[in-house]
């Protein structure tokens, strides 16, 4: 199967939906986040699903999905590159309407679905973020949605808590540049309460998976 070039993020980084390839070339720097339900084969390492790492001059083996994205550090100064995002990509509250949203500085790239992967860009600018805790996903009404994200610019964490409200935090996790942090998700697709929050102006990516059955939503939401 052809590798599929993926157009969101452009101009400020390149994203290919690697699919079926015995041998995949990395040359210069590139996030790889492994979106199969198998390892890809690294040197004498592996790369476990739904993990993801910073590769360069290295051959992966056995790609059944991947999601590639390159230039993500070809900027020289991060705060000129989220000047120029915020030029481009629109607030996510003007897009999705959520109430959690309104005033809020975060800004979100198109949203595309390869296959049953949707895959959207989002750029967080203050810090704090107060993006708000939340655990449904109402656009997918069939159980077994999956939901990660990746860093791909600063520094951020993906908190967890028991509550709607950060004083029940229970887990937290560092997010830098190259890094999707665990599923959080139970085997129905239930979430606790979670919340992407920064700690520097940040932009990650969203990946989310469509059970079997679902409706691909509306973009642009």
């Amino acid at each position: 199967m052809p590798i599929e070039t993926v157009t969101i993020a452009e101009p400020f980084f390149g994203m290919q939906h690697v699919v079926d390839e015995a041998r995949y070339d990395v040359a210069d720097r590139a996030i790889v986040l492994n979106v199969a339900d198998r390892p890809i084969q690294i040197e004498d390492q592996t790369l476990a699903p739904l993990q993801s790492a910073i590769f360069a001059n290295v051959t992966l083996h056995d790609v059944e999905r991947a999601i590639v994205v390159d230039r993500f550090d070809a900027h020289a100064d991060e705060a000129t590159l989220c000047a120029e995002v915020r030029k481009v990509w629109p607030s996510a509250f003007e897009l999705r309407g959520e109430e959690r949203l309104r005033g809020v500085e975060h800004y979100m790239s198109p949203k595309v679905f390869v296959g049953n992967i949707g895959l959207t860009m989002y750029h967080s600018a203050s810090v704090p973020l107060n993006v708000g805790l939340h655990k449904d996903h109402p656009f997918c009404p069939v159980p077994g949605f999956r939901e990660v994200h990746t860093q791909i610019v600063g520094f951020g964490k993906m908190q967890q808590c028991r509550e709607r409200d950060p004083a029940t935090l229970y887990l937290e996790e560092p997010m830098a540049p190259g890094m999707t942090h665990r599923p959080m998700y139970d085997a129905q697709g239930n979430y606790p309460w979670h919340q992407y929050e920064t700690t520097t102006p940040s932009i990650f990516m969203a990946l989310e998976i469509l059970p079997e059955g679902a409706e691909i939503p509306k973009l642009g939401g």
